[in-house]
């Protein structure tokens, strides 16, 4: 060969646009590619783009296998490039087009640093080390580095993992899939967006059940929509005065893949108090009869696919009707600082129906979760009020349930709001929501 590498560009056209969003699966097939080849494999680098699209490489001793994925168009680009000639990238062509199911394909093949062109210099490359060398990797092994990333308009979140994908199956609902992360353990994700992790996966379910159970200690029966990884029934079924707990779940996958992957928030379903239901949770309210629970809780996913529904005001307004006198729901409200003009609207929402005195917001920190502060509400049908509450009891409850986040101290703290929450709620204008929030308004 009269050059040092062969370079391949290459694009596949009307591939699989499933596989062409599946990062474990592209790559696998990348590294495979390589290896079918004949090439020695250093490292892979891949990263998946919410809602869609995957970028990544894979490092060989020979050079490099680079892509990047629309599967939306069934479209991918890709860089084969090998030095010598100990290494065939036309084997990697041939092995990714099958792979990624493509309809055809198309390549130019360059010859890159011709040999007639360059000078060789010889030099010592012990006089220009002045680090310590560092130790010889095990042969045959591989740095794998793979992310999954939550991208939304301006901002994103991005989560390295294993590259082995612990669960994966769409239900008639969304597509419910579990991966394995280095910094947080495993990860529930819904149609690509985070639900939960096993590392910070307390602050939010202890926050949205323990607020209101020593704000209402009369509750005794409680009923929660969504929720199907089962940490808040978990948390809820610590406190012995309640004697019924609902989980009304729509889609039984979520459930299955706790149960499999995140077996520290399933594990309260087989609790006998814990009335477990596989069904649409806006038609269970629907048809719940008058002032049947004293405490609901929705614990809903963001307002788009299944969740869309929970997020009306005939929605709460049927909530309102199923709740006691004294009643209570609470519901995950948002991040203030991500989707202000929802924020503010869900707020005007419970306000409208509770009435303004009744309705209260309040915050935790959840990493996982965009801009890392989130908003609970709570709004009582009587007169609870949140800050009215025995300390002492929830100090000692906290102690002994081994809590990892709730205290009597945090109970009160979440209610102490920044500025411009309040400025948000209080206000609510165009103008202050397009002040604060991290995503465009669609105004």
């Amino acid at each position: 060969m009269n050059a040092l590498g062969r370079h391949i560009l290459v694009e596949f056209y009307d591939c699989s646009p499933e596989l062409m969003n599946d990062v474990v699966h592209i790559e696998n097939s990348m590294v495979a590619a390589a290896e079918t080849a004949g090439a020695t494999v250093i490292n892979s680098t891949f990263h998946h783009f919410s809602p869609y699209g995957v970028s990544g490489v894979v490092v060989i001793q020979e050079s490099h296998l680079a892509i990047h994925t629309w599967p939306e168009f069934g479209y991918a680009a890709v860089d084969l490039f090998t030095c010598g000639d100990s290494v065939d990238p036309w084997v990697s062509y041939s092995f990714l087009k099958d792979a990624f199911e493509a309809g055809h394909g198309s390549s130019m093949e360059l010859r890159r640093g011709q040999l007639n062109l360059l000078k060789r210099t010889d030099f010592n490359l012990d006089a220009l080390r002045d680090v310590a060398q560092r130790p010889t990797d095990v042969p045959g092994t591989i740095t794998r580095d793979v992310w999954f990333t939550e991208r939304d308009e301006n901002i994103a979140l991005s989560l390295k993992h294993t590259g082995n994908q612990l669960y994966k199956k769409d239900s008639d609902y969304q597509r419910v899939e579990v991966f394995e992360t280095l910094a947080y353990g495993n990860m529930l994700t819904l149609d690509g967006m985070v639900m939960c992790t096993q590392k910070d996966e307390y602050v939010y379910h202890e926050m949205i059940t323990h607020v209101p159970m020593f704000s209402h200690r009369k509750a005794k029966r409680a009923l929660v929509i969504g929720g199907g990884d089962g940490g808040t029934v978990r948390e809820l079924l610590r406190h012995e005065q309640l004697e019924e707990v609902t989980l009304v779940e729509i889609d039984a996958l979520v459930i299955e893949a706790c149960k499999l992957h995140l077996p520290e928030t399933a594990v309260a379903f087989d609790n006998p108090r814990l009335n477990l239901l596989v069904e649409d949770g806006i038609k269970y309210i629907n048809e719940c009869e008058d002032g049947r629970y004293d405490l609901i809780i929705i614990d809903s996913a963001d307002p788009v696919g299944p969740g869309e529904g929970l997020f009306t005001a005939e929605f709460y307004k049927e909530v309102y009707r199923c709740l006691t006198p004294d009643g209570v729901m609470i519901t995950q409200s948002e991040s203030p600082r991500f989707n202000s003009g929802v924020f503010v609207e869900i707020y005007d929402t419970y306000k409208q129906i509770f009435g303004d005195n009744k309705v209260h917001c309040y915050l935790a920190a959840i990493p996982t979760y965009p801009t890392g502060t989130w908003s609970f509400s709570y709004s009582s049908k009587g007169e609870s009020n949140p800050l009215v509450f025995d300390k002492a009891a929830a100090a000692q409850f906290s102690k002994a349930q081994g809590l990892k986040y709730y205290n009597e101290d945090i109970h009160v703290a979440a209610f102490a709001l920044p500025n411009f929450v309040k400025e948000l709620l209080s206000h609510g204008s165009q103008e202050v929501i397009e002040q604060y929030s991290a995503e465009p308004t669609n105004e």
